[in-house]
């Protein structure tokens, strides 16, 4: 059996394998907007995402191998979008991503803003193009445009900039972080659970976990940009005391937010127990998470 370590190396070829292949070549025409939109999607990161779908596949041996890396991609190029636009200058104007200068540093706005598009679509065409079985394609392309939109990350992306400067109460910053940074979660396991196949008690006891490690991750980030440099976190850090954002840290003070974090944690390797020895990679990567940054 793999370590937890060697695990998340096997996995990670695997997601790196797999960007490589269903993304258009860097030279495809018009090859300047491909070239960036492999410099988002392939430039580093944690691939936690991928990670989830991956970890939420292994709770059956029924899982579709195929569905599980288009997922995994598409999850990921959905990702990198929202990254790409979160960047520009009408939004958190950085200048820094993954260590490297942000697509519209490295290359210009409108290519950036066009790489964010074209990684969107990209990733449902890849949903729609998953060799596997009609409804399971179908159920992916339902939960990530679900997750993507309005009522997900796109949504919570907006709740953030108009609460710039305001002080929102803990019910109101929780409905944020669910939104902007758990909706993403939350549809990785959804959709490695769709291509396990598994059945409602299932899918419910994976909700809980997601929901609780999607929190989590949000209040480590926060943790995270009021305590660590910029060089250890790959983007800017103290941007969102910088921009008099609400966070979980200027809310309830550091103290109560790494405790938040750790019962959390705890909370979401609980509602796996069902699943057992087969639900190990989840339960670490609920680990992985909370304890970044130590």
């Amino acid at each position: 059996m793999l370590s937890f370590e060697d695990w998340v190396r096997a996995y990670g070829r695997r997601t790196e394998s797999a960007l490589d292949n269903l993304l258009d070549a860097a030279n495809t025409n018009p090859a300047r907007l491909h070239e960036a939109m492999r410099y988002a999607a392939q430039g580093g990161g944690k691939r936690i995402r991928p990670l989830l779908v991956y970890a939420a596949g292994a709770l059956s041996d029924e899982a579709n191998q195929s569905a599980l890396d288009a997922a995994a991609v598409a999850i990921e190029c959905i990702h990198a979008y929202s990254l790409v636009h979160d960047d520009l200058p009408c939004m958190d104007d950085d200048d820094l991503r993954r260590g490297r200068p942000t697509v519209h540093k490295a290359f210009d706005e409108a290519t950036a803003l066009l790489v964010g598009d074209a990684l969107q679509t990209r990733a449902f065409e890849i949903l729609a193009n998953a060799q596997c079985d009609a409804d399971t394609r179908l159920a992916m392309i339902s939960a990530l445009a679900s997750a993507s939109g309005s009522r997900g990350m796109a949504g919570g992306q907006a709740i953030d900039l108009d609460s710039i400067g305001k002080k929102l109460d803990l019910a109101g910053l929780k409905q944020m972080h669910a939104m902007k940074t758990g909706a993403l979660l939350s549809c990785s396991v959804q959709m490695g659970g769709i291509a396990a196949k598994l059945n409602p008690t299932q899918m419910q006891h994976l909700q809980n976990y997601s929901e609780a490690l999607g929190l989590a991750f949000q209040i480590v980030d926060d943790v995270l940009d009021a305590t660590s440099d910029s060089q250890t976190l790959g983007k800017t850090a103290g941007k969102d005391a910088a921009n008099d954002k609400p966070t979980y840290v200027t809310l309830m003070g550091l103290d109560y937010a790494q405790k938040a974090a750790k019962d959390l944690q705890e909370t979401a390797i609980a509602s796996l127990e069902s699943f057992g020895s087969k639900a190990q990679a989840l339960k670490d990567l609920a680990l992985l998470v909370v304890n970044r940054g130590k």
